[in-house]
């Protein structure tokens, strides 16, 4: 190829890293002199997969991460007129707003003043209607990226409660997902595990279920953004599992975020948690309770590219907040396996607390702390369950099946 302009890689106003393709989907990561003298080495400053060092390090699957996947990519290449693999061209036209905290383009932050556009509820409701066709709701000058496979579009909340569409690499501060005409219902699901989730302490995601242009929408506050001292939006760092451990999420046919097809595992996860975490044993409580309540609501799809990490600093990592989190055994065509296995077993319907501790004895956890840790959250998902109301299919099933990891203590 045409030697390419290095893409800039800016973290928190800081000039952290250079971007050189060997290939338009090969992308070589160098951090800068600053980068190095800030922090020690080691640091998983951008990713757990790139740790800060001198040399220049394979960035591919950590960049290819941030955008869309499938037909959604296929969309955005074909606006660019590129190669679906070209990810060189799509992070320089779509990289200045995407998960975390990262800015990346040509140019340094603030050539282009990023900006909102306010939708009216008409506006809004066409361009609900368009996503099918039209990506992220992406438009000329537009730049940003969200990674995934379901129709969404990343919003911006406007001081006046409404909603706006981000411009020129904006931080944006919501996503709304768009119901599934082939799986209807999947986003009231995920609202109210993510409720659930919420009330036994588990993700920090606010869910609001609306209807735009006659279609159920699901609107979830991004947790890679906060809210500064100023009022401004800040962006935090994330990366999930796949970008964490280098695991091509498209290997294997497109199965390779799952562990059977070479995807991350629970005790992966672990490892990454007692390397990099301030409080390791705090966050391996955390990973088994969450391992606990995605057996719960029986979801299937809790792969490498639905879990992941923060990085509250640039030298250290912590589980991210629950998100796309769905009871898939409440669609019977959809798999009933575990993405990850929990000691050694793969059937969500079969797996009790004796596999929940085993597995937490494989990361040299305590097996009586574990006991402790599995019993007591499954308890609080109960009571949860429980001050949601009866009568919804998933807190008829999270109660059945609470009761049911209960006893078989």
């Amino acid at each position: 190829m045409a030697r390419s302009k290095p893409l800039g890689v800016w973290y928190d106003g800081l000039h952290v890293a250079e971007i050189v393709p060997r290939r338009p989907w090969d992308l070589r990561c160098s951090y800068t002199a600053e980068a190095l003298q800030r922090w020690p080495g080691l640091s998983p400053v951008l990713s757990c997969s790139l740790p800060l060092q001198t040399k220049r390090m394979d960035a591919s699957v950590f960049l290819s991460g941030l955008l869309p996947e499938g037909r959604h990519r296929q969309a955005l290449s074909a606006e660019l007129k590129v190669a679906v693999n070209d990810v060189y061209s799509l992070l320089a036209r779509f990289g200045r707003d995407v998960a975390g905290a990262l800015v990346i383009d040509t140019e340094p932050p603030g050539e282009r003043a990023p900006d909102v556009l306010a939708y009216t509820p008409d506006s809004l409701a066409e361009e609900v209607t368009q996503l099918p066709g039209r990506p992220l709701a992406i438009h000329d000058d537009s730049e940003l990226s969200i990674d995934g496979l379901q129709d969404k579009m990343l919003l911006v909340r406007t001081s006046d409660g409404g909603w706006g569409r981000p411009i020129h690499g904006y931080p944006s501060t919501h996503i709304l997902k768009v119901d599934d005409p082939l799986r209807p219902g999947l986003v009231a699901a995920e609202a109210e595990c993510l409720r659930l989730a919420g009330l036994v302490g588990l993700t920090t995601v606010d869910a609001a279920l609306e209807t735009i242009a006659d279609r159920p929408c699901l609107i979830v506050s991004r947790f890679d953004r906060r809210t500064g001292s100023d009022g401004a939006t800040e962006r935090v760092h994330q990366e999930d599992l796949c970008q964490a451990l280098a695991r091509d999420p498209d290997a294997a046919q497109g199965r390779g975020k799952y562990e059977k097809s070479g995807g991350p595992s629970l005790r992966e996860t672990a490892n990454l948690l007692d390397r990099y975490a301030t409080s390791p044993a705090e966050q391996l409580d955390r990973l088994l309770a969450l391992a606990t309540f995605t057996v719960l609501i029986g979801n299937a799809d809790a792969h490498g590219k639905n879990l992941a990490l923060m990085h509250p600093t640039a030298e250290a990592v912590e589980l991210a907040p629950l998100y796309d989190t769905v009871p898939t055994v409440l669609w019977p065509r959809l798999r009933t396996t575990a993405a990850m296995s929990v000691g050694g077993r793969w059937e969500l319907s079969k797996i009790d607390v004796e596999d929940l501790v085993n597995e937490a004895a494989s990361w040299h956890v305590d097996r009586a702390r574990a006991a402790h840790v599995v019993t007591e959250t499954a308890e609080h998902v109960r009571v949860a369950a429980v001050s949601l109301g009866r009568g919804s299919a998933v807190s008829e099933h999270v109660l059945a099946r609470s009761e049911e990891l209960l006893g078989s203590r």
